[in-house]
């Protein structure tokens, strides 16, 4: 398995902890079902998908995964309150137009949402813009600025400060360090890569 894959891994495992057997999970920006497949097999959910791309959606249909193709907002407005148990967003969040509304129909639509991000307070991304005027090219952002989707970064403290102005519950959280295996304990702001919240209202 490839380092790529093992930290995905890690990812579904924390999320997968917060699902209960035959939970009802709407993914949104499910890309090519590969969570949701995850979560079928290990917690026997109920699983729908939504994404923008057609290919990924062809790419949950070869999986078994249903999914919606189409636009988040538009279709999270045809669904009742708490028609989910769980709405999760991962790594999904800073492509949204207006996450802010989005976030909080997520909330109405589900009992319990999860949102996982990168978190772009971490000490080398601050490293990199502070020394060299650019961002990080990695494993996680392979792509130069104009060749990726438009995207609204956050970070760890950002994304708290958003949860207390919109009296949002934190159930959980877990951050995880620079290589998305082990969980940061300290100073998540700075040295957490990757963090995974449950959040209710």
């Amino acid at each position: 398995m490839n380092h790529s894959k093992q930290r995905r891994q890690v990812d579904f495992q924390i999320i997968a902890r917060w699902v209960d057997e035959g939970d009802r999970v709407l993914d949104l920006g499910c890309g090519r079902g590969v969570l949701l497949e995850y979560l079928k097999r290990n917690k026997s959910v109920y699983g729908v998908g939504v994404d923008i791309s057609f290919e990924r959606i062809l790419s949950c249909v070869k999986r078994g995964v249903p999914a919606y193709h189409g636009d988040v907002q538009t279709l999270l407005a045809t669904f009742g309150d708490k028609a989910f148990d769980r709405v999760i967003f991962s790594r999904s969040v800073e492509l949204l137009d207006d996450p802010d509304a989005i976030l909080a129909e997520g909330l109405r639509v589900g009992k319990r949402v999860t949102v996982g991000f990168v978190n772009h307070g971490f000490w080398l991304n601050r490293l990199n813009f502070l020394l060299k005027g650019q961002r990080t090219v990695n494993e996680v952002y392979p792509r130069q600025w104009y060749e990726t989707l438009r995207s609204n970064p956050f970070s760890v403290s950002e994304f708290d400060a958003f949860c207390t102005a919109r009296a949002i519950n934190i159930e959980n959280r877990v951050y995880l360090g620079g290589d998305w295996s082990d969980e940061c304990k300290f100073l998540p702001n700075l040295f957490a890569g990757y963090a995974i919240y449950d959040l209710s209202i």
